[in-house]
């Protein structure tokens, strides 16, 4: 798949069809992932979904299925916790960063069932989900990555080591397989 002059991508209907055919069996698919201000140390980023927000929220509640979801390389499969995440819960993941492998246990900081998900890293930035309905069929969703909770040390050492920039990649990546995973729906 590669795209054109104009950055469109071009796919048989087969593969993935969106709602507006050019010609017999080929569609057009704009994937856009667009940038949202959240203020100072807030990393956030949006995309419409073509997909129940019930749906979506039940893919971010199970830790589990993380890695489906990833799409910065990092996250590995999930070690210990609930099967579906609620208020308070906690659970550990395996990750790697750079080629290091580590594990870390985050802690859930704010559930509103099919609304939002948020949780604490233990270096205390906050990775929040959120669902907002666009009809029966389509959502916005919404991940931040947010590092104003850590304090001018940590912040700086964020945006030094290329975390900021490195995770509004992987959020885009992530937003984009979602995107590409219900394209086909709608």
């Amino acid at each position: 798949m590669v795209p054109d002059a104009c950055g469109w991508h071009w796919f048989d209907a087969t593969s993935i069809v969106s709602r507006a055919p050019l010609e017999a069996g080929v569609y057009r698919v704009t994937m856009t992932v667009e940038t949202v201000e959240a203020g100072a140390h807030r990393v956030c980023r949006r995309a419409i979904i073509n997909a129940p927000a019930a749906e979506l929220f039940e893919l971010v509640a199970q830790p589990r299925r993380h890695t489906e979801l990833d799409g910065s390389g990092t996250v590995g499969e999930t070690m210990t916790g609930p099967e579906r995440l609620d208020p308070g819960a906690s659970f550990t993941t395996k990750m790697t960063q750079r080629g290091v492998p580590y594990s870390i246990t985050s802690r859930v900081t704010e559930f509103d069932e099919g609304r939002v998900i948020e949780w604490r890293h233990p270096m205390g930035h906050r990775w929040r989900w959120e669902f907002e309905p666009r009809g029966e069929a389509s959502t916005s969703v919404t991940e931040t990555f947010d590092y104003s909770f850590v304090g001018p040390i940590k912040s700086g050492m964020f945006r030094i080591m290329g975390l900021v920039n490195m995770n509004a990649d992987g959020i885009e990546e992530t937003l984009r397989r979602l995107q590409k995973r219900y394209a086909t729906r709608g």
